[in-house]
């Protein structure tokens, strides 16, 4: 059994060139990495809606969002006789749209006395339709100072 040596000659500027490529590759795999990860979003994209029964009517709470936002609140199906019976539904709902949509949350949000009751109940309207639209891949979400929890059910085949 002959060993032969082999002398080995490194360059110090080979050297240097080599780690800082297997750096910027490692930094460039991570970056790609973190890029195409999915993110944590809050809602599902959509429309949602609830139906608000008023008398012998109803009306629908639409709540359009994207993933991370509440992009608008309008009231769909709003008939003349509800308008007439309840007049101060709508302008009730633009001034909560407006302020959810600009706090893209329901706390603090601020109602006059006058539409106190109409708020309350457009305000859990609201809730309903936004606990619809809450993202399965968390395992609780708060909303309006609630938590809910969302449990996941198992497929049978």
């Amino acid at each position: 059994m002959s060993s032969k040596t082999r002398i080995v000659v490194l360059h110090l500027k080979e050297l240097i060139y080599t780690g800082i490529f297997a750096v910027l590759g490692i930094l460039f795999l991570l970056l790609l990495i973190i890029m195409f990860l999915p993110g944590k979003s809050r809602f599902v994209p959509g429309k949602y809606t609830t139906s608000v029964i008023l008398g012998n009517s109803s009306i629908d709470v639409e709540v359009v969002v994207d993933a991370n936002n509440i992009n608008s609140i309008r009231l769909v199906n709003l008939d003349e006789a509800v308008t007439t019976m309840y007049p101060l539904m709508e302008p009730a709902l633009n001034d909560l749209a407006v302020q959810i949509c600009e706090k893209q949350s329901l706390e603090d949000i601020s109602y006059s006395e006058d539409n106190k009751y109409t708020s309350q109940v457009l305000l859990e309207a609201i809730s309903s339709a936004l606990e619809k639209a809450v993202s399965y891949g968390e395992k609780q979400v708060e909303l309006a100072g609630t938590v809910y929890r969302i449990e996941e059910k198992e497929r049978v085949t």
